[in-house]
Parts: structure tokens; sequence; C-alpha cells
């Protein structure tokens, strides 16, 4: 029979689920030294957010077929270390979506009719009606960022509240905001027209203290803004000058930039017109039961020989075919990550067209490969081999497969085009050799560049000055160049160039780039 090993505290169905198939060992609290020493006796391993599953674990387990983890990020699993040796990474990324949407209405509520601070009032003895007077959230709008799962739930609780319903999401369709009852607009818009603000949204390089002064400054004075999706997301101190000068009414945080919230936060010296939670989005009875009994079904099915619903890494495929195809499914992840950043906004249609020997292939894992690097830049981790067509589905992405075994340019090429709501890209790729990875084609323009993790796209005429003007105005910024490329169709028509630099580019040079004589566009790309 085989054995899994329960590293945390999960909820005893879980426990059950489990037993159904296996011996199940409970051994919480391990030092990693002990981990590594007993993981060679197990099949499975669970855990929660306490365990840390390092590379050195994974090498150390002899009989691993699946880790997984009872909640939504996988931050404490080494997901490479585990893929190379053939372990199903699993979480449970809808478990805790009600728990969580709920905590951000019910703060919105408490914010409204002050419940926080009227509590402690009355238990000391105090009756202060006239200091807690609230307002009603009835025919009040509400400014939702980002309409994922949780997003999505709030609005439909919302809209039964009688609310009106703004949106922010670039990576959502029309026609699905519509199913919501929410009216897509940007980001301005929504800060200034909101009379409440919730924020649903990954911490990314992009979303990093996206409500800053310069947002805050844009509210509403009697606006009261929510955050229990990631700390970091809010400038706090930013947000504690707004609170104090009054210039919005009021804010309600169950996530912080560190946690636990620093003694000295200037948070913590506000009163009525903030309320703060420790980190509660999902911390209910029921969500606690969902991902345990969520990741135990998903355990005892890959225990079984079947295939795991919500695996972060590639599932369901014997190591023969996944030697096979493992260049191509990064191949399509790269460029799909890649026409997703100059796409830049919402993409309502995707044509994959498989040329050469990749035609002739079970292709169906290249398309979802394609689709997880095309969501990658919106839902981070979220998004994963099982999940990336339902979200491309969800977000009103029409994909089409198109297969020309006839181009035989290299063995085996992957030409990606998105047309959405700021305009259509085209990107090419191929395998060189077995498994290294060229950029052969941008927007029409022939090229043949290795990605690299950071790298600067340019549209610019084919003219003398060019290279050089951009050359020095990077070096200003002390940006290092590793590679240089140009790519075109005709002399002094239009041309690409791709740089590959060293470190991302700083804060507003992209802008300055554009600015440059001769450049119509730039992008900056991470990959």
């Amino acid at each position: 029979m085989p054995k899994v090993l329960v590293s945390d505290s999960i909820d005893k169905a879980g426990i059950e689920i489990l037993s159904q198939v296996a011996g199940v060992d409970v051994k919480t609290g391990l030092p990693p030294e002990e981990l590594v020493r007993i993981i060679p006796e197990y099949d499975a391993l669970m855990i929660r957010s306490g365990t840390k599953v390092t590379q050195e674990t994974i090498e150390a387990a002899k009989n691993l077929k699946i880790i997984g983890r009872a909640g939504v990020g996988v931050d404490n699993v080494d997901v490479p270390a585990a893929t190379r040796k053939g372990s199903v990474v699993v979480n449970s990324p809808e478990g805790n979506t009600i728990a969580a949407a709920e905590h951000a209405l019910a703060m919105m509520l408490s914010l409204s009719r002050h419940i926080a601070h009227a509590n402690p009032s009355v238990k000391s003895g105090k009756w202060e009606r006239k200091e807690f007077m609230g307002v009603e959230v009835y025919k009040k709008t509400l400014g939702i960022v980002g309409l994922g799962k949780i997003g999505s739930h709030v609005a439909v609780v919302a809209k039964a509240m009688g609310m009106k319903l703004l949106a922010f999401d670039p990576f959502i369709s029309t026609e699905r905001a519509d199913q919501l009852g929410c009216r897509l607009v940007d980001m301005d818009l929504l800060l200034r027209d909101s009379d409440y603000i919730t924020l649903h949204i990954p911490k990314t390089k992009e979303t990093a203290h996206l409500i800053n002064a310069e947002a805050l400054e844009k509210m509403k004075p009697t606006a009261r803004i929510i955050n229990c999706a990631r700390g970091g997301i809010i400038d706090e101190a930013a947000l504690a000058a707004a609170l104090t000068e009054g210039k919005i009414a009021g804010a309600a945080l169950d996530v912080y930039e560190n946690e636990p919230l620093e003694a000295d936060s200037p948070l913590r010296e506000l009163g009525k017109n903030l309320v703060l939670t420790p980190h509660l989005g999902a911390s209910t009875a029921e969500a606690q039961v969902n991902v345990a009994i969520d990741v135990a079904e998903q355990i005892r099915d890959v225990l079984l020989g079947l295939p795991a619903r919500s695996a972060v890494n590639i599932p369901g495929m014997f190591p023969d075919t996944l030697e096979q195809l493992k260049p191509y499914l990064l191949l399509a992840e790269t460029l799909g990550n890649l026409v997703s950043q100059l796409a830049g906004g919402r993409i309502d249609f995707l044509n994959v067209r498989l040329q050469g020997e990749l035609a002739d292939k079970n292709t169906q894992p290249v398309i979802v490969a394609t689709l997880k690097g095309l969501l990658s830049q919106a839902l981070r981790e979220r998004v994963n081999y099982v999940n990336a067509s339902i979200e491309a589905k969800e977000r009103g992405i029409r994909v089409v497969e198109t297969r020309d075994a006839g181009v035989r340019d290299y063995t085996g090429s992957l030409q990606l085009e998105a047309k959405g709501s700021l305009g259509d890209h085209t990107v090419t790729g191929a395998l060189l050799g077995s498994d290294e990875i060229r950029i052969t084609n941008i927007d029409g323009f022939p090229v043949n560049v290795p990605p690299t993790g950071h790298m600067v796209l340019t549209l610019h005429r084919d003219m003398p000055g060019i290279i050089g003007n951009l050359g020095s105005l990077l070096g200003s910024f002390n940006v290092n160049i590793a590679s240089m490329q140009v790519g075109r169709k005709i002399v002094r028509g239009d041309a690409v160039m791709v740089l590959s630099i060293d470190d991302p580019l700083p804060d507003g040079l992209l802008d300055e780039i554009r600015k440059q004589e001769g450049i119509t566009d730039a992008y900056s790309v991470s990959l």
C-alpha cells in the first residue's frame, strides 16, 4: 500500500480521504533535516504553508509521485525540482474563493457601519450613536480591480445588494464583464467614480504600490478602499497620510506589505476610518475543509493512476512523452508570455499555428502551454497546465489552432497571432537543435534571438543613429546591453530591434525610449 506523509495540520476530512488508498502518517513540525531523512519512505506528501519542500527534500525522495499543498500558493515548494523529478505538484486554487470574497464584503460593510469600532465602545460602557453614523452601500458604485474568481463572486453579491459595478481588468473580455453586471473601465475612471474600491489582483512588479499617493488623490473624499488580496498593492504610508488628511473616507485591510504588521506602522495610529484584520481571508472552517478535501482527492487520484485537476506543473504525462514534448512546451510558454506583453491589454483572439514537424504531433499540451504563458502576466501562479484553457475561455479569448506541415524553415516552429484591445501582434519561434529556443519573427520582421530574462523591443525607422542614440540613452541610465539584433524587410524602411539587457528597465525609461527620434513604439519584456 502507498504511504502518504502529512507534515502540516490539515482537516480530518482530508485524512479520511487519503486513508482510502494509502497508509497515512501525520508528523507535523518536522525539522528540515528530518523531512529529508524520512521522505524516501513516502509516495505522497501533503502540506500547508509550514513545510518547506526544498530541492534537497525532493532529490532525497525515491518514490514521491505527488506533493499536495492545501492552499492556493506553492511558494514553499521547489516546483522546478519536483518537475524534473517527475513529481506532480497540486494546490487548491478555488478552495478559499468564497471565504476571501465574503471577507472583502464583510470588511466593506464593517467599514461603512463602523462595526469594528462600535463594538468595543459599547462593551466599555459607552453609547455613542452619533459618533458611529454610517453610510449605505445600496446604489453606491463599487470599483472591482481584478475580475478573477474572487472578484467575480464579489461582483455577483454586490450586484444583488443593489450596487453599481465598475471593473478594471485588462485580461477580461467585455462579454465576461457584462455577464457579471460590470462596466469595464480604465483605472483612472474607476478611481475617480467609485464610492468603494476592492482589490482582487496578485502582487507583481506592475501591481506593487498600484494604489499610491497619486492614485489616492484621484479618489473621491467619500471613497473607501478594501484590500483582501495581497500586501504591497497599497502604499501603506501614502494610505495612512490620505486617511489622516481626510483625502478619502476610509480603508479596510486584511493583508500588509510586512506580516505581522509592524508595531510602529502608522496604520496602527488611525481611528474609526480604518479597519484592520490579521490576514483572515481564507480563515473559515469551510475553507480549511475545502482545501483539505480538494488536495486529498487529488493525491488519492494520482496514487490510483488518474490525472490531477489542479496541477501547477505538467500533469498526466509519461516520462518519454514529457521528454519528447518538453522543449516545445517551453517554446510555447515563452512565446505566449512574449505576445501577451507585446499586446499589453486584453486579448480577444489567439491563432496558434503549428508548423513543420510540430504540426504532425499530438500537440494539445503545446496549446495549453501557450495559454499558460499568455495568461501568466495576469494570473501568475494561479494559472497552470490544467486550468489554462478554462481561464482563457472565461476571459473570452477565442483560440484557433492551425497546422501547416509544409513550413520547413526549421524542424518545427510555432507562430502566435494575438488580436486584442490595444492592437495585433505576431511572434514566431523555433527550436535550434533539440532544445535551444529562438525567436525567429516579431510582427513580420525576421530575427534570430534567444529569449532572455529582460529585453527591450523597438519598432523604428531604419535610419542612421537609431542604434547609437538608444545605446547612449540606456548607458546614461546604467543599463547594460548584453546583445542586440535588428530585423528589417527593406533598407530604410521599418525595422524592429531586440536588446537583451542585464536588469529590468528603470521606471520611466520606456517612455524616454519612445520619445527618441525615429522610434515608433517600444516594449519592455521580462521572461
